[in-house]
């Protein structure tokens, strides 16, 4: 096909899925840029992001005739992102026996989310369950829609659309019952 920058993402996946590996290439030089940023957020290891970003581009190579429509940079960041959290549980599983060393820099995403930690709001957030806490962080930290939080998670768009209201409700409750326990600390901001 001899993929060009005038050809729009539906095309080139297409065209991928037909085998054109020039297609191939234009949507990885049109989206690898912008999906390396979001994977660095949310990873401090730069190979395991470099790692997760081949990951994703094979997967478009073998399964391009799997996409139903609706936006390829939604699809492209949904396969990332389970690519993502696919490597990070291997990972995990594989510091129980080996732990990382200590100079390991945390993400911009754990930096954010360990303050959370010590906030009340982390405390709140300890107090849900994590399947709620995982909804509201693919919807609320990651910015996803229902939809893409629904394949990322693995579960109906309807459970998640659920738990996310649940998920503000028990917050609520947590953070009300903090604040009747005790005077609040501030948590970096004013309302």
């Amino acid at each position: 096909m001899g993929a060009d920058q005038d050809t729009g993402d539906g095309a080139l996946l297409r065209a991928v899925a037909r085998g054109d590996a020039d297609a191939l290439a234009a949507l990885y030089d049109r989206h690898a840029g912008w999906l390396h940023a979001r994977l660095s957020r949310r990873c401090a290891d730069p190979e395991a992001v470099r790692e997760v970003l081949q990951d994703t581009f094979l997967a478009v190579w073998r399964s391009a005739s799997a996409h139903r429509g609706g936006e390829v940079g939604g699809w492209l960041w949904t396969i990332a992102a389970r690519r993502l959290v696919d490597q990070q549980r291997v990972q995990a599983r594989a510091e129980r026996f080996d732990p990382p060393a200590a100079d390991a820099a945390p993400s911009a995403e754990e930096h954010v989310l360990a303050g959370l930690r010590y906030g009340d709001v982390g405390t709140a957030l300890d107090r849900i369950s994590p399947e709620l806490r995982d909804v509201l962080r693919a919807t609320v930290v990651d910015g996803l829609t229902t939809r893409e939080a629904a394949r990322l998670l693995g579960i109906p768009e309807g459970t998640v659309k659920t738990r996310a209201s649940r998920a503000r409700r028990e917050l609520r409750a947590a953070l009300a019952a903090l604040a009747a326990s005790g005077p609040l600390e501030p948590t970096g901001g004013t309302a």
